[in-house]
């Protein structure tokens, strides 16, 4: 069990190094349901799902890559493994104490931390597809994170052709993640088309799109976050994408406002391999959050 220092805690990295914790590989059945648990009490069943799916993807990946090489396409690749993601644990579970737990794998990382019983963050959170989009074998025409493409896609869609020229900020779609994996965030540069400057269809639109992530969490969770966007106004969010429009085309869109930051990427694969993250900047790792809870309560 790894202790609850900062330094520690906020080492994210979305490639895990084994020996920080136990694979859920090498632990037994009831470690397993416990993990299962853990994860649904921190996730929608929406959300559990979709964490889910996005490991036994790996089965599928590992499927088409062994094809590749077989067929000369391909050189080796790593070894696709759905059991092969780690969780670790900050500090001693509890009802009276600070804590904080984490899940890493390929595609998957998730962060919360616990104070008196209460959880006080739940950032930064992170789901990736490869493929976005499965093109053969029985499970052809799965798509985990289509919903929040084609969520993104409508509201580009629905701007009238002025409104449009200022959310799409190039036209080529910026290769990954700006933020990446840094420990550290602050808010981007202010680009793309602001709510304030939507028709009210179109803001609708706009929290569908922020809907679709904050409901993986939680109930609790996501009422929080759309609670904080509300409050630091709705109208300040900005939506902004890079890119070809069209589905199956290389694309880059984010959603910021004055307390988060959503990134989403498909670049890799030819347009089919998706990277999606929902940033805090106050509370990442239960930073901040964490340092004001210690200098109110007396520990």
């Amino acid at each position: 069990m790894a202790r609850c220092h900062a330094c520690r805690r906020r080492a994210a990295r979305r490639i895990t190094t084994p020996g920080s914790s136990a694979a859920s590989a090498h632990i037994a059945a009831s470690a397993s349901k416990i993990r299962a648990d853990l994860l649904k009490s921190a996730l929608s069943q929406r959300g559990y799902m979709t964490a889910a799916a996005i490991m036994d993807l790996e089965t599928t990946l590992g499927d088409i890559e062994r094809r590749a090489r077989q067929s000369g396409q391909a050189a080796e690749s790593m070894v696709r493994d759905p059991e092969k993601y780690y969780f670790s644990v900050f500090g001693k579970p509890s009802t009276k104490e600070t804590w904080g737990w984490r899940v890493e794998g390929h595609h998957v990382s998730l962060h919360f931390t616990v104070v008196n019983g209460n959880l006080v963050a739940s950032s930064p959170s992170f789901f990736g597809s490869n493929p976005a989009e499965i093109r053969e074998g029985p499970k052809k025409g799965l798509r985990l994170l289509g919903d929040q493409e084609d969520a993104a896609r409508a509201l580009l869609m629905a701007l009238d052709e002025s409104q449009r020229r200022k959310a799409i900020i190039q036209n080529v779609a910026l290769d990954e993640i700006v933020t990446a994996n840094k420990v550290d965030i602050s808010p981007l540069s202010p680009v793309g088309i602001t709510a304030a400057a939507m028709t009210p269809q179109q803001r609708d639109l706009l929290m569908k799109l922020v809907n679709i992530y904050t409901s993986k969490m939680a109930d609790d969770i996501a009422a929080e976050r759309i609670a904080k966007l509300q409050k630091a106004g709705i109208e300040k969010i900005a939506f902004a994408w890079a890119g070809a429009t069209e589905r199956g085309k290389k694309h880059y869109y984010r959603i910021q406002g004055p307390t988060f930051l959503v990134e989403h990427d498909n670049t890799q694969n030819d347009g089919n391999h998706v990277h999606s993250v929902w940033r805090d900047f106050n509370g990442d790792f239960g930073r901040d959050l964490l340092r004001e809870h210690l200098a109110l309560v007396a520990h």
